[in-house]
Parts: structure tokens; C-alpha cells; sequence
């Protein structure tokens, strides 16, 4: 069983500010998710929560973390604790949301509404911790604050974890590509995609070679059209100038 400190939120608080651990090794030991980490180092999670060091509370040594300082490989673990406590199994009900948060169920429903539509009605009640009325209101946009709703991640908003929301996305995912496979129906290609680097540079073949027997005649005919040519004769400049004399002579006796 995968063993995480108590408070993980308040102990990856601590560890952004009093250690030098990557994302990835304080998400790894706090069982976060590496932007939830990099949301707390950028101060968007976690607001008004104080760090608890783990090393006062004996859940990690000294020695621990200043390896882990050394070598970004390696991966930290808890302090073996000196009494064992039993795992309690507590059946899950609905996610509690504190009451300064409650405001915010609403943006976040809307959020994921347009950028998850594929997550069920039930999916998002257990995300963010409301109820399907509320939900149908924002869909329909009959919310009583309805044009004030901003779209935020509620990640950032702290109702729900990175982890809780990529596991019910590939959740849903997977049952509409397991939908779609059992209808049979093909998913159409998205339009206005790029075509392929290959397609768009490729040189347009060659036009098909014509018949040879068209090839034959094409030449014949510019061969005959080339003798007629020939045979007609050129007129020398005396014989032309000889016309324009008579023209111009015929001319003057008419008037």
C-alpha cells in the first residue's frame, strides 16, 4: 500500500519553501499531482494553508531529503513509524467542499462542461461535490447567476485534485471509445485539420503517357501543316511595292 504523510497538502507546502526537490519528487512522496506542486510553488493552490515539516513530526529525516537534494532520482520515503496503526476503511460519500469554496462550484461545473463534455452528470458531482440540479441549471444556463459565470479549472480553485480529475477523464474516454466500438460507428476525421508534411511538399506526378497511335498522328499532322507552309510562296519587296504603286495610281484617277 502506497504510504503518504499526513496533511500532504501543508507537508508539499513546507517542502516547496524549505527544500530544493524537484515537482516531481514532492509530488511523488506527498501523492499529488505534479501541477498541484507547481501550482502551490506558484502560489494559485493551496492559499492560506501552513506548512507542516515532516521532519518535526517524524515522517522524514534530514538525512532523506538532503539525498534526494543530490540526486533528482532518487525518491523519498517515509520514516518507518514507531506504532502501527490499523487502516480504517471509511465508506466514500459525497466530496465535503468548505463553505468559502461553495461559491465556486458553479465555474467550475461550467468549466467542465465545455472542456470535459464527455464526463457524466455523476462523474462531475463527484469531482466538485454538487448536485444534478445545479448542474442541468448551468447547462441550460438558468442559473440565478447565470451571466456571471466565469469558466475556471476547479483544480486552481482547490475543489477537487489534478488526479481525481485525469482519472475521470480517461474514465470517460474510455467508456465512449467502448460506446462507440460496440455501435460500430467510425469516427469521422476533424475537420480543418493540416494535411501531412509528406502531402503538402510532394511533387504532383507526371501526367499518363498519351497512345502511341495518338502520338503518331499528332506528329503527322504537324508535319503536313509544316509542308503547306513551305509551299506557299514569298512575295520580294519589288513585286510589293509595285502593288501599293497601282493601288495608289488607280486612287488618284478615281478622284
Amino acid at each position: 500500500m502506497l504510504r503518504i504523510p499526513l496533511m500532504p497538502k501543508a507537508t508539499a507546502v513546507w517542502l516547496v519553501d524549505n527544500t530544493s526537490l524537484t515537482f516531481e519528487q514532492i509530488a511523488e512522496f506527498c501523492g499529488l499531482h505534479m501541477l498541484e506542486v507547481k501550482g502551490i510553488a506558484d502560489g494559485d493552490v493551496a492559499h492560506g494553508i501552513k506548512g507542516m515539516d515532516p521532519i518535526s513530526s517524524g515522517q522524514l529525516s534530514r538525512e532523506e531529503i538532503a539525498d534526494a537534494e543530490k540526486d533528482t532520482s532518487h525518491r523519498l520515503k517515509l520514516s518507518e513509524p514507531k506504532v502501527e496503526m490499523p487502516e480504517v476503511k471509511t465508506k466514500r460519500g459525497p466530496r465535503y467542499t468548505p463553505v468559502s469554496r461553495r461559491q465556486d462550484r458553479p465555474n467550475a461545473i461550467l468549466w467542465l462542461l465545455k472542456n470535459h463534455p464527455e464526463v457524466k452528470d455523476s462523474q462531475i458531482m463527484r469531482l466538485v461535490g454538487t448536485t444534478k440540479p445545479t448542474i442541468l441549471a448551468v447547462r441550460e444556463r438558468s442559473h440565478w447567476n447565470s451571466p456571471n459565470l466565469v469558466a475556471q479549472d476547479p483544480v486552481t480553485l482547490g475543489l477537487c485534485s489534478q488526479t481525481d480529475l485525469d482519472a475521470e477523464v480517461k474514465k470517460a474516454a474510455a467508456r465512449l471509445e467502448r460506446e462507440r466500438k460496440d455501435s460500430g460507428i467510425v469516427e469521422a476525421p476533424k475537420a480543418g485539420t493540416l494535411m501531412p508534411t509528406e502531402e503538402s511538399i510532394a511533387t504532383p506526378p507526371p501526367p499518363p503517357e498519351a497512345p502511341i497511335a495518338t502520338t503518331l498522328a499528332k506528329e503527322a499532322r504537324e508535319a503536313m501543316h509544316h509542308e503547306d507552309e513551305e509551299d506557299e510562296p514569298v512575295p520580294d519587296a519589288a513585286s510589293v511595292f509595285a502593288k501599293l504603286k497601282d493601288l495608289k495610281r488607280n486612287d488618284t484617277a478615281s478622284e
